[in-house]
């Protein structure tokens, strides 16, 4: 047994207790937000937070049509640049630890310039949740494996949160949330089968992962998990930017990873996985449509239908399962990434 493999497993619990407990600071950032009539979102992140904000810019503009745009620390850190901020702008950092300091830098200058700040840590006593206004807690417990996985989750879960406390309709979504705590439980049910499914898999040096729309993040975020834990060169991909050049990659037996839930997105990635199937590839699907798995050489059944916008934190338990088996069947500790440590700082 392994930090990672028990962290996977909190997961479910991890989410619960957020939509338990959480809600009230969700409601509080929400009420700031119609108070100063906030028009657009920026979001700062490093590594799989980064992951958690993509899932982050899809739900606040399709779920309340605010724009987000996404970050670039290095503006503030490096070119000692900053945006021209105003009153009607949310600032909102995402680190696990707290203690990136670019994210810092951002989040704080940001607030200097007027802005409204608010973070998502698993630390409350970090330096990020000092610096923000209004910080939203993912407490998971100490994450002791240096691959994130509760925490991502969590931060997932804290933003789903407030769009959800943004909504009108919210008593109805935080349902969906719970679902999807329950669906996520059921997922873990695949651990079995994927310890011997990734056996065909062990000696492949590259891939691509693809999702579209919501599960755009779960694509990056499983890539990066593979990338990490395996030693593997994972491509991620929205759908549909793959299709735009780096298709012309793909020949027979080469490994790609499909995220394929109910929805808008799922028409378009069965049309893709259609079109790769002339190209011969080894397509491992993650879908709920029994139809679209029988065309899949390697299927990987998610036991429960989600609402298409909960999505992400159900798939990629499946995706993060698959990383750590793989590692463990490449030799690899999964726990101890080679050149990695927990909290990376960059400037």
């Amino acid at each position: 047994m392994t930090h990672m493999l028990d962290e996977i497993r909190e997961q479910p619990q991890v989410v619960r207790r957020i939509v338990d407990e959480e809600f009230h600071r969700a409601e509080a950032l929400a009420a700031e937000i119609k108070r100063r009539q906030i028009a657009y979102a920026y979001v700062a992140a490093r590594g799989t937070s980064d992951n958690a904000a993509i899932y982050g810019k899809y739900l606040l503009e399709i779920q309340q049509g605010l724009p987000v745009a996404l970050a670039a620390p290095s503006v503030f850190t490096l070119y000692d640049a900053v945006p021209h901020f105003g009153p009607n702008a949310l600032v909102l950092g995402i680190s696990q630890s707290g203690a990136a300091p670019d994210v810092i830098a951002v989040v704080r200058r940001a607030r200097e310039a007027g802005a409204l700040t608010a973070c998502i840590t698993n630390e409350p006593d970090s330096e990020l949740a000092r610096a923000a206004e209004y910080p939203l807690f993912i407490g998971a417990g100490e994450e002791v494996g240096v691959a994130a996985t509760k925490t991502y989750t969590g931060s997932l879960a804290l933003l789903a949160l407030l769009s959800t406390a943004l909504d009108e309709s919210h008593p109805e979504r935080l349902e969906h949330l719970r679902w999807a705590a329950d669906a996520m439980e059921r997922t873990l049910s695949l651990d079995d089968a994927l310890h011997h499914l990734v056996e065909k898999y062990r000696g492949m040096r590259d891939c691509i992962v693809l999702g579209r729309g919501y599960n755009h993040a779960t694509a990056a975020e499983v890539g990066l998990k593979v990338t990490e834990t395996c030693y593997v060169s994972a491509q991620a991909f929205s759908a549909a930017d793959f299709q735009h050049g780096p298709i012309a990659q793909v020949a027979s037996g080469f490994p790609c990873l499909l995220f394929a839930p109910d929805g808008k997105a799922f028409a378009p990635m069965a049309q893709l996985a259609e079109r790769l199937r002339a190209q011969h590839p080894a397509l491992i699907c993650f879908a709920h449509d029994p139809a679209f798995l029988a065309r899949s050489e390697t299927a990987v059944r998610i036991p429960a239908p989600v609402a298409e916008w909960v999505s992400p934190l159900v798939y990629v338990v499946a995706g993060q399962l698959f990383a750590y088996w793989l590692s463990v069947a490449r030799g690899n500790d999964p726990d101890a990434p080679r050149g990695l440590a927990k909290v990376t700082q960059t400037v």
